[in-house]
């Protein structure tokens, strides 16, 4: 809460660790040249590298937490993101340095140079949490707030803000949006009139912020408190909760002069996301020496099995309900498309899917290229594309969707279609798509990189079995 003291607080950690990353660095040149020995050295490639240095050792520290909140910051948690971030900075440092094959650096210095760092680090982070120690007992930091509302959403607004807030918070005290207010407390503060009385509330108290936590019946009374709160400088914020919905992410963007408040109830990382994409290009391409001899076999199996296409083409829904054209090794008899409805009663699984476990339209080669999931391996050019990833909720046919009959089957096009997912490793064609669709929602709401490498690693020894596979 009060993001700008925190966002503050973040920016001069940030600026101590720079300085002390220059500081380690010179000082640990200087120890080996200066002082341990009296060696030539090249001073111009040694601190050459500072920046590269600099630019990494951020993003660790960023990246593994160091810079979380200092009410968060456990001595355990403290050391370890220090320690991972060094390690991981030096670690990428001598990578670079071998590949690129830079001479005269010296590995004394590296090694002085990644003690003294974590040192320099871990100081910085304890005097930080010390004075912020200091602080909230000195209260010299407690934002004084005004909250407009006495009922259970301001009731709940001040428990909230006395519990999350990282600097301290003071209430000043409520504003009653009802004329006929009794002078009772509210959450343990006094309540100070009604919102008639605004303005001279601002002018008698020292008020850093005003909250309007009132139900959404009453928000028409917010234009004179924005209007008194502009008079006075002083800053408003409204409670977004004004519908009774889960969302993961609340945004507000500026179009021309109006405010637009977005509710995402699937908001994922940008950054992250970005990451997956270029993981995604390497395995692929990485994986393509191998895959393109393989289907080049399985291609010549199915042209001598049975006439037809070597590949089947569908429509597929993917993110955000886009169709695009997903490619599998055709393992089916050419025309069984046709002959869906003439088989829809003996489709053995529950909800829209279809499924049948011995397919009279399946051929030899596609019972196996389908137990052994090879019929997949052309989705790595879906990949490729961008219309797939490989690790997400398996695309599904514009038949299959059109048979949704709830609205939450479809928040899995929040995310993009995968050749694997927690499905795939649970059981496949043996789960009800009740439970499939349960994964699928586990999946997009607790995504990160970390379990979409879980996920493909265990992929590789359910494929190889077999498991659930139709």
């Amino acid at each position: 809460m009060f993001e700008e003291k925190s966002k503050q607080f973040d920016r001069t950690l940030l600026i101590f660790d720079i300085i002390s990353t220059i500081i380690a660095f010179t000082t640990a040149y200087y120890l080996r040249f200066e002082v341990f020995t009296d060696g030539s050295s090249d001073a111009l490639i040694h601190f050459s590298l500072l920046p590269m240095i600099l630019a990494l050792m951020l993003f660790h520290l960023s990246y593994f937490s160091a810079y979380c909140s200092p009410r968060r910051m456990t001595a355990a948690k403290l050391l370890w993101s220090v320690f991972i971030s060094v390690s991981a900075t030096i670690t990428a440092l001598v990578g670079i340095i071998f590949i690129m094959k830079i001479e005269y650096v010296s590995r004394l210095v590296v090694i002085i140079f990644m003690g003294l760092v974590f040192v320099l680090l871990i100081v910085n982070r304890l005097v930080i949490v010390a004075y912020f120690r200091g602080s909230l007992k000195r209260g010299e930091n407690y934002q004084k707030v005004l909250i407009i509302g006495t009922g259970p959403r301001a009731a709940q607004l001040s428990r909230l803000l006395q519990e999350k807030s990282e600097w301290g918070i003071d209430i000043v005290g409520y504003l009653d949006p009802r004329p006929d207010w009794d002078g009772a407390e509210v959450q343990g503060g006094p309540l100070l009139g009604t919102i008639e009385d605004i303005s001279a509330v601002l002018k008698r108290f020292v008020v850093d912020e005003v909250i309007l936590a009132v139900p959404r019946t009453l928000i028409g009374d917010a234009e004179s408190i924005a209007h008194a709160c502009e008079e006075e400088g002083i800053k408003l914020r409204i409670m977004a909760d004004l519908y009774d919905l889960e969302v993961a992410r609340v945004s507000l963007m500026k179009l021309d002069n109006i405010p637009l408040l977005t509710l995402e109830p699937v908001a994922l990382d940008e950054y992250k996301l970005a990451l997956k994409r270029l993981i995604d290009v390497f395995l692929v391409v990485l994986s393509l020496p191998v895959v393109l001899p393989l289907m080049g076999c399985i291609a010549l199996a199915i042209k001598f099995d049975s006439p037809g296409p070597v590949f089947f083409i569908q429509e597929r829904i993917g993110l955000k309900k886009r169709r695009f054209n997903m490619i599998k090794f055709r393992s089916m008899y050419e025309g069984s498309e046709g002959r869906l409805k003439e088989l829809e009663h003996l489709n053995e699984a529950k909800g829209p899917i279809f499924k049948i476990s011995n397919d009279p339209r399946v051929t030899p080669v596609g019972r196996f290229i389908r137990r052994t999931s090879l019929d997949e391996l052309p989705q790595l050019f879906n990949v490729l594309a961008g219309s797939m990833s490989l690790v997400g909720p398996r695309p599904m046919s514009v038949r299959d969707v059109d048979l949704f009959d709830r609205g939450i089957q479809r928040k899995r096009f929040s995310v993009k279609p995968g050749l694997t997912c927690l499905w795939q490793i649970s059981g496949r064609s043996e789960l009800p798509f009740s439970k499939w669709l349960e994964l699928d929602l586990y999946y997009i709401e607790r995504w990160s990189l970390f379990l979409d490498l879980k996920i493909l690693i265990k992929t590789i020894p359910v494929v190889l079995r077999g498991s659930g596979a139709m």
